[in-house]
């Protein structure tokens, strides 16, 4: 779910407010639409002016441009595969002032279609991405294929994103993730061959259920032992948001693992 949706034009394409109204995205009506997990996803990513950050499968450019705006000054790419939203991700940034370049590229392409469009082996500082992580096994994909392509992961699908990420990134440099919690070991095995120092945030819906999401920093050739972070809780018992969710939605705070 978006935050606010403000108004839908006639192409069907609807303007949303994320970050308490910070940032303003066009996104399409039906299909694949950017919610909390993005801004989630941007909140606890730790960058810093100067820092080159790219994308994954970025979509309208959510999760990078939150990003951006929390942090100026970094140089951002936003990667999509399907070029309809790779041009959305292209006119948000521009609506928003912010400097990013949004290239069409599938994330599980080889080495030279990544140096092809600028993305060379140990060149960049911080990836952020949040892959299509629904099971194809237990989840029945939407009709609508870009919906599709967008939430269901097949067998390979975080592995192929994970390994590159490695390649692209700088040793020491810092990946963050999101993924559904039952997928956590999912998670560990696709991170144990380049990475280390991992840091795990838990996301419960309430506290009277299993989490629903897990958010995860690893770093490129990283030593340090894995840390459990205390859970994040999004909703108080009476279903409303906490009062420090409300304040990383609004893009007043950032979330634990946005701290190195």
């Amino acid at each position: 779910m978006t935050e606010l949706a403000q108004n839908v034009t006639e192409d069907g394409v609807t303007e949303d407010a994320f970050l308490g109204g910070q940032l303003c995205l066009m996104q399409k009506r039906s299909g694949h639409r950017a919610g909390h997990d993005a801004i989630l996803l941007a909140a606890a990513t730790a960058a810093e002016a100067g820092d080159r950050v790219v994308d994954f499968g970025a979509g309208v450019g959510a999760a990078g441009l939150a990003l951006a705006r929390r942090v100026p000054g970094i140089s951002l790419t936003l990667v999509e595969i399907d070029p309809e939203l790779g041009s959305l991700a292209r006119a948000n940034a521009a609506a928003n002032a912010i400097e990013a370049e949004a290239i069409v590229l599938d994330t599980t392409a080889g080495a030279e279609s990544f140096a092809a469009c600028g993305l060379l082996p140990d060149s960049v500082d911080v990836v952020l991405m949040n892959p299509p992580f629904n099971d194809a096994l237990r989840h029945r994909g939407s009709p609508d294929q870009a919906r599709h392509v967008a939430h269901v992961a097949t067998e390979e699908t975080l592995h192929a994103w994970v390994h590159a990420a490695r390649r692209i990134l700088k040793s020491g440099g810092a990946l963050t993730l999101i993924w559904r919690a039952d997928g956590i070991a999912d998670v560990l095995t696709a991170l144990s061959r380049g990475f280390g120092s991992l840091s795990v945030l838990p996301v419960h819906g309430d506290t009277e259920k299993p989490a629903i999401r897990v958010l995860v920093r690893a770093i490129k050739g990283g030593r340090a032992p894995t840390r459990i972070l205390p859970s994040l809780m999004l909703n108080e018992e009476s279903r409303v948001p906490k009062k420090e969710v409300q304040e990383v939605l609004a893009g007043r705070a950032v979330l634990p693992l946005a701290v190195p």
